[in-house]
Order: C-alpha cells, then sequence, then structure tokens
C-alpha cells in the first residue's frame, strides 16, 4: 500500500513515510489479514456489482487480505489482483486460490482492460499530490462505461496515523477530484460506518464512477 509526506503536517519525508506504511503492513499481515478477511461488507458489494456484466472482468487495487478478490471469484467474475504489501500478497493469494501481483498503484499500465476496479480501503494511502495521476492509471485501466468503486476514510485532512499516511475524503474534496478528471462522473456515493465493532465512531467514504466521455458530473448520494 502507498504513502507520501503529509503536507497538513510537519513535511515529513516522502520516501520514509510511503516505507513506513508499506513496512506497517508487513509487519502486521498477519494480525491485519485476521481482523479483515472475514470482515462482511456484502452491501458495498451489491451496488458495484450491478453496474459490471455478468463474468466480467475485475481490478483488486490493494487487495489486503483477498477478501473480496475471493467473493468476485466466486461470483464467476475475472480477477487480477495486487497489493504492495509482499507478506499481504502471500496470504491473499493462498487465499484466493491464485497468484496475487506484487506491485504499486504507481505500476499500473493496463489499458481497456476492465469492467471494473475495485479499491477498497486502498486509495486512502495515496497522498494528493499524486491522486490524479493515480486516478489517469485506474482511468485508463477501465474498458468504455467501466466502474471504479473506491473508499476513504471520511474527512478532509491528509495525516498520519501512528506508522500509516492517510488521505481522507468527504463531498467536497471528491467534488474536486472530479473537476480535473474529466472523463469519470460520479454514479453515486454514501457514507457507512465501519464494521469492525471497535470502530463504531468512524466513517468512511464509499463511491462509485463511471468512466464516460467529457462532460460534467453530478454528485449526489444514495
Amino acid at each position: 500500500m502507498n504513502s507520501i509526506d503529509d503536507r497538513s503536517q510537519n513535511k515529513y519525508n516522502k520516501r520514509t513515510d510511503h516505507s513506513s506504511t508499506t513496512e506497517y503492513y508487513n509487519r502486521n499481515a498477519r494480525a491485519y489479514y485476521d481482523q479483515t478477511a472475514k470482515l462482511d461488507i456484502s452491501n458495498r458489494y451489491d451496488k458495484f456489482l450491478k453496474l459490471i456484466p455478468q463474468n466480467g472482468k475485475i481490478l483488486d487495487a490493494g487487495c489486503g487480505s483477498g477478501r473480496d478478490s475471493l467473493f468476485f471469484k466466486q461470483q464467476g467474475y475475472g480477477v487480477v489482483s495486487f497489493d504492495i504489501s509482499k507478506e499481504l500478497v502471500e496470504l491473499a493469494s493462498r487465499l484466493i486460490g491464485q497468484e496475487v501481483l506484487h506491485m504499486s498503484f504507481s505500476d499500473l499500465d493496463f489499458e481497456n482492460e476492465f469492467q471494473g476496479i475495485w479499491a477498497s480501503a486502498s486509495l486512502l494511502h495515496i497522498p494528493q499530490e499524486e491522486i490524479d495521476d493515480v486516478f489517469g492509471k485506474l482511468s485508463r485501466a477501465l474498458k468504455e462505461n467501466g466502474v471504479l468503486y473506491a473508499s476513504f476514510k471520511y474527512g478532509n485532512k491528509e495525516r498520519k496515523d501512528g506508522d500509516r499516511f492517510f488521505n481522507d475524503f468527504n463531498e467536497e474534496k471528491l467534488n474536486l477530484l472530479m473537476n480535473r478528471q474529466k472523463n469519470m462522473k460520479i454514479e453515486k456515493y454514501w457514507i457507512t460506518e465501519d464494521v469492525r465493532a471497535d470502530r463504531k465512531n468512524e466513517f468512511w467514504m464509499n463511491v462509485l464512477l463511471v468512466l464516460h466521455g467529457e462532460g460534467k458530473h453530478r454528485l449526489f448520494s444514495g
């Protein structure tokens, strides 16, 4: 998973922070896997998959434990998965029963390949200064009318939490991002409470984006 300097706090060293986040997931891979591999987020799957053609191809971008990739595979979708954490790649590969790519968002070079991209709790580690480039890579990987799901911790700051960098998103930041990403439109966004019992006071922004031609977008919830 990716990281960067928190521009809102102390101008952290970019390379050090990136390594710090990745090393956190490598160091805590088993605990993270155990905490997340069986979480029930089926209500988010439903909103995403109803926009993906049956047996379509999905990129699980920053797949973590591999939980979501396994679900998509079991529903008959073709799945390509990647993560920057080598330790999580090994655990996810065993869970899914297929190879998970060891790579970062900056390594993306797919073009016109996927009907859907699933980026659950992964883009939240991309700094604001890199987010446009990453979204450009993701949009190039999508087929026409392809769908991107992403989730971020709800807020408006770039911050450090222990060893990890987070780029939180709210409605204002999402609108600003879409003003720059002219080839994508917001299909839907919604706010959810963290499904983990000990995180009930934490909230997430979920968003579905659709690849399209030039045009204006409109932000709405539902």
